[in-house]
């Protein structure tokens, strides 16, 4: 994420003071990020069970609060203080102190500081509503409310610093994530599985169906990602022009394709061409070119698409058959999709396209996408264990699921006392 400070680059040096349509831009995409959540609700919300539709629209609408509060007070300094050690952030940040209207020269020179933080705030509230998706339907709302917030403290923000700030170990190794394939998707993916199988599968998982309940919200949900996600990769280059151009064009061509890949994979398989299917496989696309977006050409975004729509039909479709009860399949989307895409970065990543990026394997450059995989796996297995620890000692302090008489009525009466539908 944001090229332009990657290891090499000098193009902050010639930029002086605030531009004011940089940061007209870096703002409108911080709303356009925070639309994103809203879009999972309805996302998530249309793919559980009517008697569950309020509390998992909840898990969403509740990180926006959660998260927007810890983002101020520690969050941000732990993600993006001054480095301790290529690890965390030190505690320069904590409350915002020093976060004001001056631009921050390593993170954004022509924008204020303060707009860098609330963009980056946008990413780390989208990154644990995407695992809620794993445990929806069972899980007890405060034990929730906890796990959130201890996640995003020590899984996240030590993350997020790994990969963009100044003095991260994995961006000083030059591994490359424009828009969050490794900090956002590939952690959250991983982080589902553990749920998936902490938690244990719903009751009734495998001897009777679990269908979407409201597949217009799907679509829905799904529209809505998908205009936000231009704010998510092209805000990433913080400045409105040519690189910020590329990754909105990148960003649509290969949800597209991704779509049409889903699609067709399920139809060659004897299934049909399903609304839900070619919905999520567009996400699947726009997972995929996340960290892409900012370094790879138009037919490059293509290829990926094309490719991770199959991945994660076929990722899906083996865990349905599986005894992890990953409900709305994060991991086949977000983790399967994330990963393929820090790999594709490593393959088709152009300097032709980004000058402070570096060439992939396409273009001669074995090395970066020894670097990628090497992002991966450390992404990958710190999420997953961090967040399978963090789950077992909740289960034991104050337990995961609700009661199986709970689980029958349903979340909606049984954590909130509402119901969706009258």
């Amino acid at each position: 994420m944001f090229t332009q400070w990657l290891p090499g680059s000098n193009w902050f040096a010639n930029q002086v003071g605030i531009d004011t349509g940089d940061t007209a831009w870096l703002l409108t995409a911080s709303a356009l990020v925070l639309l994103m959540t809203p879009g999972l609700a309805f996302f998530y919300g249309g793919l559980v069970g009517r008697k569950n539709v309020l509390s998992t629209i909840m898990h969403s609408f509740v990180i926006i609060c959660i998260i927007s509060v810890q983002w101020v007070l520690w969050g941000y300094t732990f993600a993006f203080g001054p480095d301790k050690g290529g690890i965390i952030g030190g505690f320069e940040y904590l409350g915002l102190q020093g976060v004001g209207g001056d631009p921050n020269p390593i993170y954004g020179a022509t924008v204020p500081h303060q707009a860098f933080m609330i963009f980056q705030a946008m990413f780390a509230v989208i990154t644990p509503a995407l695992i809620t998706g794993a445990f929806a339907e069972r899980i007890k709302f405060r034990t929730f409310l906890i796990f959130t917030l201890v996640w995003a403290t020590v899984v996240y923000d030590p993350m997020a610093h790994w990969v963009w700030a100044d003095g991260g170990w994995i961006r000083k190794m030059g591994a490359l994530d424009f828009a969050g394939g490794t900090v956002v998707h590939i952690s959250a993916g991983m982080a589902a599985l553990a749920a998936a199988m902490v938690i244990k599968p719903r009751l009734g998982y495998g001897k009777e169906p679990k269908e979407p309940h409201h597949i217009p919200f799907v679509v829905l949900g799904a529209g809505l990602l998908w205009f936000g996600w231009f704010g998510f990769n092209a805000g990433s280059a913080i400045a409105s022009g040519a690189l910020a151009t590329n990754a909105f064009v990148v960003t649509n061509t290969a949800a597209a394709a991704a779509g049409l890949s889903w699609m067709t994979a399920a139809w060659m398989m004897g299934k049909t061409p399903t609304v839900v299917g070619i919905a999520s496989g567009a996400v699947a696309g726009l997972v995929a070119i996340t960290p892409a977006s900012g370094f790879v050409t138009p037919m490059a975004a293509i290829f990926i698409g094309l490719v991770v729509g199959v991945l994660c039909y076929l990722a899906a479709w083996y865990r349905a058959r599986s005894k992890v009860d990953d409900a709305l399949d994060v991991w086949a989307v977000h983790g399967v999709g994330g990963i393929w895409g820090a790999i594709a970065t490593g393959l088709f990543a152009s300097v032709a396209i980004n000058a402070a990026g570096a060439n992939g394997v396409a273009h001669g450059n074995i090395d970066l996408l020894w670097k990628q995989l090497a992002a991966v796996g450390a992404t990958a297995a710190y999420s997953f264990v961090a967040t399978y620890i963090i789950l077992k000692v909740l289960d034991r302090l104050m337990g995961l699921r609700v009661p199986a008489d709970e689980e029958e009525v349903g979340l909606d009466q049984t954590q909130h006392g509402e119901v969706a539908y009258r």
